[in-house]
């Protein structure tokens, strides 16, 4: 999970290692991409206003990368525009969670994005 709100960050983290799933954090764009590339994770839960480079940069920078390409990305935002939407599905984004979300909808859409 990429988001540079600590406290959304652990929440999250809490419930997803309850529903199974290892977490690794990462506060910032560049903190996430040094994660991803030092193991391939099976997706990235990913914030788009966050300090120094933005979300879409992370999800562009990913897809540009061959060995992480293939990682489905989940968006979260709390400015969840239309125009947000549509340009995380165009840089490559698996799907997108309005902030403040629900637990089941994060966890079901990972589900979805791992099976």
């Amino acid at each position: 999970m990429i988001d540079d709100d600590q406290a959304i960050s652990l929440a999250m983290s809490v419930r997803l290692k309850a529903a199974g799933y290892e977490v690794d954090l990462a506060s910032s764009g560049e903190a996430g991409l040094a994660k991803a590339a030092g193991g391939v994770p099976d997706a990235i839960i990913l914030d788009i206003r966050m300090p120094g480079i933005d979300g879409y940069e992370v999800c562009r920078r990913l897809k540009a990368t061959p060995d992480l390409a293939g990682v489905p990305v989940i968006f979260i935002s709390a400015n969840a525009t239309e125009t947000k939407r549509q340009k995380a599905f165009e840089v490559g984004g698996f799907g997108f969670i309005a902030k403040p979300y629900e637990s089941k909808d994060v966890l079901e859409m990972i589900h979805s994005a791992t099976v």
